[in-house]
């Protein structure tokens, strides 16, 4: 019993003294993680005050520079090397040029009517000169993305989608090469931008768009990963309307350096993994698949173009592999993030075999001159493309089932999706085109076409 008393009297006390101090150790040990806890990461419905996520940031910054490498060096380079050397310096600068001036109406205006919400057709207005935009160092690395890309700082979103804004127009220049005016371009380009570039961004892509797969109120879902109909189809139709109202070239010549095309197409396969890897806008599962999707199918698609005209002219070439390749890119853009390995090999087939005919059987029917083959290569292949993702897109890779998985529907809605864009496309380009024709002028004299337009309209000439 004294035992017993002693204990009682001995250990009660430290007992209650050890529990009380593990009580205070919890209550401050929270208070501690609290303060030491950053701002939740961004993602999911988290938009506001949060961190960005480490690893898609480094991946989203890593494909804005891929994507800009598409444009400025390899598009200047691939088209440079296609035109006759009296043209070269007029081609490249067409590239350099559109850069600038996109990126200075993205920046202004064109962003937020295309991924800011507004309505159905056209985006909003609050990113205005891109206003509101929180200063990652000002907030101590605490900012508000856009909800299109939770995981990033909307500042890359930005830069980002702005690449994309600038190598659309830029690929329309491939159609009206060698004969219009610079001024003239300027102006179309410019307008273009703006009247046809970002409503249709914002149909497919805007987080309201009439045809946003991500958009529960969308009239028709149309699947388009990285650009299918918003790039390739949108600058092929309008190059095809710039072709037809300028009419054709006086005279035309062999391509000026095929050496020039082939490191203007290995760039523009390279940029390309920014271009649709990068639109997962995560470093994720997604992104891996676009990626290897991507490589099928221009490897496909190059070597498919390679062995038609192999079979049908007796010889392979540099610039028909080359174009072969960017046919594969372009036709695998819209399909990269929905479709598996099978469907890149049939992407790339068919964009091999369409987009050769494209360039050649469809342009002598209807007697266009379409100097670089934009429509052929990028409006054929986006249609290729669109159409096909609709067939073989995998609900465990993207979300949405194609035509082989049952969801025929899906194959519908991308044919409308094609064809809205393709009217609106060439209605609005022509129309832009008239109004330029008015007041600028289209064209360039004959004598400046037979002279060349580097001299004439640059005052320079490459040696």
């Amino acid at each position: 019993m004294g035992l017993w008393k002693y204990a009682r009297q001995r250990l009660v006390p430290f007992a209650v003294a050890l529990l009380g101090i593990a009580l205070l150790c919890a209550l401050f040990g929270d208070i501690a993680l609290a303060e030491d806890a950053g701002p939740p990461a961004c993602g999911g419905k988290i938009l506001e005050k949060c961190t960005p996520n480490s690893g898609d940031t480094a991946w989203m910054l890593t494909s804005v520079a891929l994507v800009l490498m598409m444009t400025i060096p390899g598009l200047g380079l691939f088209y440079g090397g296609m035109v006759r050397k009296k043209n070269v310096g007029d081609t490249v600068m067409t590239s350099f040029a559109v850069t600038c001036l996109v990126t200075i109406l993205f920046a202004l205006f064109t962003y937020s009517m295309a991924f800011r919400a507004g309505s159905p057709f056209i985006g909003g207005l609050d990113r205005m000169f891109l206003k509101d935009i929180l200063s990652d160092i000002g907030k101590g690395g605490i900012g508000n993305p856009n909800p299109l890309a939770a995981t990033i700082p909307e500042s890359v979103y930005i830069c980002f989608q702005m690449t994309f804004a600038i190598i659309t127009p830029a690929l329309i220049a491939g159609a009206f090469a060698e004969r219009m005016k610079f001024s003239a371009m300027l102006w179309f380009i410019g307008l273009w931008a703006i009247f046809v570039y970002a409503p249709i961004a914002h149909w497919v892509w805007g987080p309201d768009g009439i045809f946003s797969a991500g958009n529960d109120a969308a009239w028709v879902k149309v699947l388009d990963f990285a650009g299918g109909t918003v790039v390739h189809i949108n600058a092929g139709v309008a190059g095809l309307m710039c072709a037809i109202m300028l009419g054709k070239r006086s005279e035309t010549g062999p391509a000026h350096n095929m050496v020039l095309t082939f490191i203007g197409a290995s760039l523009l396969w390279v940029g390309w993994f920014g271009f649709n890897a990068g639109s997962a806008v995560t470093a994720g599962m997604q992104a891996g698949m676009a990626m290897l999707v991507t490589q099928i199918a221009t490897a496909v698609a190059a070597f498919t173009w390679m062995l038609v005209e192999w079979a049908l002219k007796g010889k392979p070439t540099v610039i028909g592999i080359c174009s072969g390749a960017v046919a594969g890119l372009v036709a695998i853009t819209p399909a990269s993030g929905f479709v598996g390995p099978v469907g890149a090999f049939a992407i790339g087939i068919g964009a091999g075999v369409c987009c050769y005919w494209g360039c050649t059987g469809l342009k002598r029917l209807f007697s266009y001159d379409d100097a670089l083959d934009c429509f052929g290569v990028h409006a054929i292949g986006g249609i290729v493309g669109a159409l096909l993702t609709g067939v073989f897109a995998v609900e465990q890779y993207g979300g949405t089932a194609g035509a082989l998985e049952g969801n025929v529907g899906q194959f519908v809605n991308q044919c409308i999706g094609v064809a809205t864009v393709f009217v609106y496309d060439a209605v609005v380009s022509l129309i832009i085109l008239f109004v330029v024709k008015i007041f600028v002028g289209l064209r360039v004299t004959q004598d400046i076409e037979r002279e060349g337009l580097d001299l004439a309209l640059h005052g320079e000439v490459v040696q």
